[in-house]
């Protein structure tokens, strides 16, 4: 699929928090006074529960630090419940860090996916990183396989019998094996008859292809979308 060749084969993108130690210790948070609720931290200095006897923190470096020393995705909710804020707030102070990082051109970019948040570092970083951490390449994916995952990656979730049905060809011993390299996971089953798999990218492929979202996957040529929707739509659910 010739739409699919600025896909390209690089080795991990970001390297997530999880692969740092933490510090030593990290403060408990505390309820804060009053109400329960941290106001919104703004530039004077109002800050995030659990600092006293510390300079305060502002929720959105609250949040940052949260985030640094979480071991996987966590959720907005979450979040929220640990600095006892409204989610909104913690969304809207999440964006704001996002664009921060962007604005300013920095090495860490703020991933979200289902609703979960990550620190990670840049798609640019990664020969650095690996050249830093002595890490190996991540093997070459042939182009079977990047066909396979760029059909997932645009219309997931999608079944095996529908990958086959764009591509040609069996398509079950390339699926277990993007399966066991954790590029791709078992989304949900069809409500069909033998309740067919379907598939979806994971984490680990955001971050192989330098992603944070799948809206910014290069866009399709006009015909090879157009044949995606016709060969794929008869098995949508």
């Amino acid at each position: 699929m010739s739409g699919h060749a600025e896909t390209q084969d690089a080795p991990t993108a970001a390297v997530t928090s999880q692969n740092r130690h933490p510090p030593s210790a990290v403060a408990a948070p505390q309820k804060p006074e009053h109400s329960g609720q941290l106001r919104r931290a703004e530039a004077a200095g109002r800050g995030a529960p659990g600092t006293e006897g510390q300079d305060a923190l502002s929720l959105q470096s609250a949040l940052e630090s949260l985030l640094f020393v979480a071991d996987a995705p966590v959720e907005a909710a979450q979040l929220a419940r640990a600095l006892h804020v409204a989610v909104e707030q913690v969304e809207a102070e999440l964006s704001g860090l996002e664009a921060g990082y962007q604005a300013a051109g920095r090495g860490l970019r703020l991933a979200e996916r289902n609703g979960r948040f990550q620190l990670v570092t840049v798609p640019a970083a990664a020969p650095l990183i690996e050249s830093f951490l002595t890490l190996e390449t991540t093997a070459r994916l042939s182009s079977p396989a990047l066909e396979t995952l760029a059909i997932v990656a645009y219309r997931q979730p999608v079944t095996r019998a529908q990958i086959e049905a764009v591509r040609g060809v069996d398509c079950s011993g390339l699926l277990r094996s993007l399966l066991q390299r954790g590029l791709l996971e078992e989304f949900d089953r069809l409500d069909a008859p033998g309740r067919p798999v379907r598939y979806g990218v994971t984490e680990l492929f955001m971050h192989h292809f330098g992603l944070t979202r799948l809206q910014e996957l290069p866009s399709l040529e006009r015909a090879e979308d157009e044949q995606l929707d016709r060969v794929l739509a008869p098995e949508a659910p």
